[in-house]
């Protein structure tokens, strides 16, 4: 129960690794004090939402994730509205998932109407799954669902007076550009594109980038960083003998979580899962 938040505040998202059902384990693992929060891959933002901080700065590298909350904060009204044009149909998805193939075109395109179709796709899409190609364009095929909720409206309008109301700092970039300035209360939930359990099973498509384990390194250096800083972090990621090893000097609790979205249905269900912590 979290008592004191708006209960209607949730992911309007769905998003590959979203913690919804990992946080009834994560929250009794934050620290009990700190000033400002700070969730440098926010993705559909589960904990985040779940917790409602009143000062926070959240960012991903998916500017087209980030270009959503942004609007949900500025113009709430208008993509609403916007929203209750779409229609959940195999033919209109497609016509709406091909706005991006024309760059021209596609970049005249308001911030809101981009942001409303990333909802709608994410909505009516095979198994709410976010996945781009190598031209950073949508390809997730039409999920052929009864009675999608596609304009949910509460939700939208319940985050809107949360964003507005407390101080959140939001931006897309690398998630070094905000761990740099961060003061010394702070606490940092990361939770980065996982490593792959099996060489099938990388999912990093939701940028055109990818997470390599190069940048897994590169993340754990910065973990260091913030040790030695004296920033508390919690970081989430698969139980990986990598991972493991990178973060061996922490405190490191695996638990078993549930991958709920994934293009293989063969794939989802129970794996390991590594919290990794610079605390007690």
């Amino acid at each position: 129960m979290r008592y004191g938040k708006n209960q209607l505040i949730s992911p309007v998202l769905k998003w590959a690794g979203g913690k919804r059902q990992l946080l009834d384990t994560l929250i009794p693992l934050l620290p009990k004090d700190y000033s400002v929060y700070c969730e440098p891959f926010v993705g559909g933002g589960a904990l985040f939402f779940a917790l409602q901080p009143q000062l926070a700065c959240i960012n991903d590298i998916n500017h087209e994730l980030i270009q959503v909350y942004t609007v949900i904060k500025n113009n709430v009204d208008e993509l609403i509205e916007q929203l209750k044009t779409f229609q959940n149909d195999k033919e209109h998805f497609y016509e709406v998932r091909s706005w991006d193939r024309n760059k021209d075109s596609y970049a005249q395109l308001s911030d809101i109407e981009k942001a409303a179709r990333i909802i709608y796709l994410n909505r009516t899409c095979f198994n709410g799954l976010f996945r781009v190609n190598a031209s950073g364009e949508f390809n997730v095929p039409f999920g052929s669902y009864a009675n999608p909720n596609i304009v949910n409206e509460p939700v939208l309008r319940a985050i809107n007076s949360y964003l507005n109301s407390a101080e959140i700092a939001i931006s897309a970039g690398d998630y070094t550009e905000i761990l740099r300035n961060l003061p010394d209360n702070a606490f940092v939930y990361l939770d980065p594109p996982y490593d792959p359990i099996s060489a099938t099973a990388n999912f990093t498509s939701y940028t055109k980038g990818g997470f390599s384990r190069e940048e897994q390194m590169r993340l754990r250096k910065y973990c260091d960083e913030l040790d030695k800083r004296g920033i508390k972090f919690m970081l989430s990621n698969s139980a990986t003998d990598f991972i493991c090893e990178q973060y061996a000097k922490y405190n490191i609790k695996i638990i078993s979580a549930k991958r709920l979205v994934g293009a293989d249905a063969s794939r989802r269900g129970k794996i390991q899962e590594v919290i990794v912590r610079n605390y007690e």
